[in-house]
Formats: C-alpha cells, sequence, structure tokens
C-alpha cells in the first residue's frame, strides 16, 4: 500500500510540473513590441504587420507601443531594462539600433552592446530621392535639384527623421559630394513628419524610405528624383537610381529588426526567430509587404543575427567617421 501510495504522489506531482510546464511555455501572456517613432512610418508599419503574424502563429496578443523621442533611445532603453523574458521586444531600424549607438554613445544610462541582443533581422526598405512640387519647386531631376542649391546656396533646405538618422547622413553625404550647401531642418514626428514638412514646402528634399514615401509620389505631393537601389524600381521604371547618377555608394538600405534585451532565455529567442521567419514567409506577410515596397530579410538564426548587429554597428563607425557630420 505504501508503495502505491508513493506511485500516485509521484504521479501527481508529475502531472502538476507538466501542467507548469505548459503553463509557462513562451509566450504565455501578451507581448509588447516597443517601435521608436510615431505611428504611420515604415519601421511602424513593419511591426504591425510583424504583430499580426505572431499572434497568429503563438496565439497570444503582440501588441505595438509607438515611443518616440531621443534618437530612439527612449525605446531601447525601456526594452533594454524590462525583464529579460521576451515579453517586450523592439522593433528598430538602421538609424535607431546602428547609427545612434555610435553617435550618440554617451546619452545611453545601458551599455546598448551588452544589453540588447538582435533577434532577427526582417526586412529591407529601399529608399527614394524626392523633391517637394509645393509652391513651385520645380526640381523635377537630380541634376534640377543641384543646380538650384548651387544658384542659391543655402536656400535648399532638407528633412530626416532626426540628426543623425541615415536620411541625415544621406544627404549630407550627397551634398558634399555634390558641391552645394543645404539647410538641415529634422523633424521629430519621424517619415510623417519629413513628408508632412515636404508636402507644406517647409522643405524641399529629403532621402525617406519608399514604404512611407509612396502614397504622396503617387498622389503628386512628391515628386522621386533618384532611387537608392541596385536596380531600377518597378514601381518608378523611368526614376534613375543613384549609380547611374554618378553616386555611387550614396544612400543607405533601411534594414528593420526585431531586439529583446539581454539575458532572454535561448529558447524564447529560438521560438521568437523561428516565428518571424515564418511569419515573413507567410504569402499573407510577402503580399502586404509587396504593396509597401518592403523586402523580407530574416536573419538564418538568433545568432547569425546578432553577429549581424553587430557588424552595422562596426560599418556605422567608420562611416560615421569618414563623414565627419555635424551633429548641432
Amino acid at each position: 500500500m505504501k508503495h502505491i501510495r508513493t506511485l500516485l504522489c509521484g504521479l501527481v506531482a508529475a502531472t502538476f510540473a507538466v501542467g507548469a510546464a505548459f503553463a509557462d511555455t513562451y509566450p504565455s501572456k501578451p507581448v509588447k513590441i516597443l517601435v521608436p517613432y510615431a505611428p504611420g512610418g515604415a519601421t511602424d508599419i513593419v511591426a504591425r504587420l510583424l504583430a499580426d503574424r505572431l499572434r497568429e502563429a503563438l496565439g497570444q496578443s503582440f501588441v505595438v507601443d509607438n515611443k518616440q523621442g531621443a534618437f530612439g533611445i527612449l525605446a531601447i532603453e525601456e526594452m533594454a531594462r524590462s525583464k529579460p523574458d521576451g515579453y517586450t521586444l523592439m522593433v528598430g531600424n538602421v538609424s535607431t539600433n546602428a547609427i545612434t549607438p555610435v553617435i550618440y554613445s554617451k546619452k545611453f544610462k545601458i551599455d546598448y552592446q551588452k544589453d540588447v541582443v538582435a533577434v532577427a533581422r526582417l526586412a529591407v526598405i529601399p529608399a527614394v530621392v524626392v523633391s517637394t512640387t509645393a509652391g513651385g519647386f520645380d526640381a523635377k531631376t537630380l541634376g534640377d535639384l543641384i543646380a538650384y542649391a548651387k544658384a542659391n546656396p543655402g536656400k535648399l533646405r532638407y528633412t530626416s527623421a532626426g540628426v543623425g538618422s541615415y536620411p541625415h547622413f544621406d544627404m549630407a553625404v550627397f551634398a558634399k559630394k555634390a558641391g552645394f550647401e543645404a539647410v538641415h531642418v529634422p523633424t521629430k514626428a519621424g517619415a510623417a513628419g519629413m513628408i508632412n514638412d515636404l508636402i507644406t514646402g517647409d522643405v524641399q528634399t529629403a532621402f525617406i524610405n519608399a514604404a512611407s514615401s509612396l502614397g504622396v509620389v503617387k498622389s503628386g505631393d512628391l515628386r522621386p528624383l533618384a532611387v537608392i537601389t541596385k536596380t531600377r524600381m518597378k514601381e518608378y521604371p523611368d526614376v534613375p537610381t543613384m549609380t547611374e547618377l554618378g553616386f555611387a555608394g550614396v544612400g543607405t538600405f533601411n534594414w528593420q529588426g526585431l531586439f529583446a534585451p539581454a539575458g532572454t532565455p535561448k529558447e524564447v529567442l529560438a521560438t521568437l526567430h523561428k516565428a518571424v521567419a515564418e511569419a515573413l514567409a507567410h504569402p499573407a506577410m510577402v503580399e502586404a509587404f509587396q504593396k509597401q515596397i518592403i523586402t523580407a530579410d530574416p536573419s538564418k538564426s538568433p545568432e547569425d543575427a546578432q553577429a549581424w548587429l553587430a557588424s552595422e554597428i562596426e560599418l556605422w563607425r567608420k562611416t560615421v567617421a569618414e563623414a565627419n557630420v555635424s551633429l548641432e
């Protein structure tokens, strides 16, 4: 009898252990995804599309929380300081998660490279050099833009998602190579703010991602002058690449990535990476990306993603040193 009682107790304990394991299977509660920009920009678009697919794949809510400001530092630090359990993540881009850690390292209250891990590379988005059509601004080609800037020193105004963002670097480098001066007018409202300032004519030009600008280009409010792609875009077959126009190497491919706090269990990172890879390959996601001119570019593993992030930071460390762009 004693043996049977012991056996029954063991079975009960095992049952509770299995139940607890299933209860703790990730994710067992809603997951927050921080986005370091206001709603409507490319990073926000990618995050929301991904959240929808992850919810369907993993059976839990993935809620996007927009936390813009401080060059992405606010979102990064909130994510990095959260419990490393996979329930607070971040979707960031090349500006917030590769450039900001380089040029604003002293503003961080965390050690970015020790406290943040890349879960997965997600996608790349081509950029476009655009000009406004407001106020009679009549630059129809990149050559027209350069000619205007040279004929009107200090009058060409360009916008970006913030000081030190990739559109800031891209235009500053382009201006130096083309031999003109331009006034930088950054916005605090991300791509949506850039588009608003262009449409109103407060600024005349910008490097901006194609995902955010497609609609206003089609409406005629903005005019595409050049694309930052290896070959011409099917959406703009008559718009030349920067390389065709003699500016090879000018312009950034805007990538998007998923990030988590360092110390997040490997099993959780593996679960997320697998779900992300499946989400990016899903026909509905592929179609949604195509409509937004976004190309999925998943990493092979969490380890591959981490190596990629490290290489991007090193690349931008060199780029920043060579560009010598004013951050005032």
